[in-house]
Formats: C-alpha cells, sequence, structure tokens
C-alpha cells in the first residue's frame, strides 16, 4: 500500500459505552471523513460497515456477528486494561489492531490504517490457503487423468502428465481443472 489511505465516505462503528472516550473517536474519525456510528449494543451481520472500532475492556461474545475468520471488515480494539484477559478478547475477536485508552488523536489514523492493511493481508492470505486447499482436494483428479491418458495413448506417467500440463496451458486451466475436464470426456466417451 502506498501514499495516503483515505476514509473519505467510509462508515465507522463504535461499540463503546457514550464517554470522553467515545466522543473523541466520532470527532476525530469524523475529521478522517468517516461516517460514524456510536452504540454499545451488537452489531448485526447485516449492517453496513467499513470499519469497527470496539471496547476490549467490556466487550462481550457475541457483542460482534461473526467469528474472527468470518469478520468481513477491519476491527480495531479499543483497550485500557492490561489484563491477559481482555486483550484474549481483543485476540479471539480478530482485531487488526489496538488504540490505547485513554484515546489520542494521533493514534486513530495509523490504527485505522493498520487495522486495514491487515484486514486486506488476511483477506489475500485465506484466499491463497483456499486455493491450496482446492487444488490438493482435487489432487486425485491429476492421477486419474494422467492414468488415462497413460491407457488413452499407450504412454508412461512422466509423457501422460506432460500432456496434461500441456492441455492445461492451452486451455488456460489450472491443472486440477484440465484433469477434470478430461475425466468428464472420458466418462461420455464410456457412457
Amino acid at each position: 500500500m502506498k501514499g495516503t489511505l483515505s476514509f473519505l465516505g467510509q462508515k465507522a462503528m463504535i461499540l463503546h459505552r457514550p464517554s470522553e472516550t467515545t466522543d473523541r473517536l466520532v470527532r476525530q474519525c469524523a475529521l478522517l471523513g468517516l461516517r460514524v456510528e456510536a452504540r454499545w449494543r451488537p452489531l448485526r451481520a447485516v449492517e453496513d460497515v467499513d470499519i469497527v472500532l470496539v471496547d476490549a475492556d467490556e466487550g462481550w461474545d457475541g457483542l460482534l456477528p461473526w467469528t474472527p475468520a468470518e469478520k468481513p471488515v477491519p476491527l480495531v480494539a479499543l483497550l485500557a486494561s492490561e489484563a491477559p484477559g481482555r486483550i484474549a478478547w481483543a485476540l479471539d475477536q480478530g482485531a487488526d489492531a489496538l488504540i490505547a485508552k485513554p484515546v489520542t488523536a494521533s493514534a486513530v489514523y495509523p490504527a485505522l490504517v493498520m487495522a486495514t492493511r491487515r484486514h486486506a493481508e488476511a483477506g489475500q492470505f485465506n484466499q491463497r490457503i483456499a486455493r491450496l486447499e482446492e487444488r490438493v482436494r482435487l489432487r486425485p483428479l491429476v492421477h486419474a487423468a494422467v492414468r488415462i491418458l497413460m491407457v488413452a495413448d499407450g504412454c508412461d506417467e512422466n509423457e501422460a502428465y506432460g500432456r496434461l500440463r500441456r492441455k492445461a496451458m492451452q486451455t488456460r486451466l489450472t491443472l486440477e481443472h484440465a484433469a477434470a475436464s478430461i475425466l468428464a470426456s472420458s466418462r461420455k466417451q464410456a457412457g
């Protein structure tokens, strides 16, 4: 991420009891161009927000409508306590950044930037893991397609694998999807 990150027009949800901390966060987020809502009740999954700031000192399970793995937006924990349980709660919720209380104006923008970047990186990482898991799950198709090519073309395993690889490149498919295509074709011919 290069340059200055802008939050202009985005919506921030502050889950915190009304207090000086809440007032300071609302003011600072508004100065950064965010539309802000502050309240102390659970967030619903259907609400349209771009970033959430949550009081980790008093937060409870169920305050946020998602698991850390499903977290759709960056999450900033607000924390004054050094209690291990409160820090663990923030981590268990998937906090991407932390703002220590009492909140200073200069702490807000860096925390929002860090949370936004960490959330984006986690999303990219999760997508990569999902793609790799799919490839591992589909790997038996590759072996089956290689066996079909060996029998159909009367070649050895290395040659059959090379042919599968070339087919994948020519059709611009992954190796696994090219293998699935070969298997589907062989089933049509057999049926």
